[in-house]
């Protein structure tokens, strides 16, 4: 899979191929564990595609303008209580 391709759709389309990628490699997992997988650099190359997926995720979320909250809440400072010091009662 080239980036091209990923770059190329919607965040909606990239959720559904994140969740079909997440899926293929729990298979990859299971034939690994029961010894059936043959081919080892197939694990490689499905994380990397994960982790490209979820790249041009987070680039798509972070271009969309973010609500900033007007509002601010004030916080009251306490001072700290002296504190009490156990000493030797003369």
């Amino acid at each position: 899979m080239k980036t091209e391709d990923i770059a190329g759709k919607t965040p909606d389309e990239l959720k559904k191929m994140l969740l079909d990628l997440k899926r293929e490699q729990l298979n990859l997992r299971f034939q690994k564990s029961g010894g059936q997988l043959t081919n080892m650099s197939q694990v490689r190359k499905l994380r990397r595609q994960v982790a490209r997926v979820k790249t041009y995720l987070t680039a798509s979320d972070m271009s969309l303008p973010t609500k900033v909250k007007t509002e601010t809440k004030k916080v009251a400072s306490k001072k700290a209580a002296p504190k009490k010091t156990a000493g030797k009662a003369a």
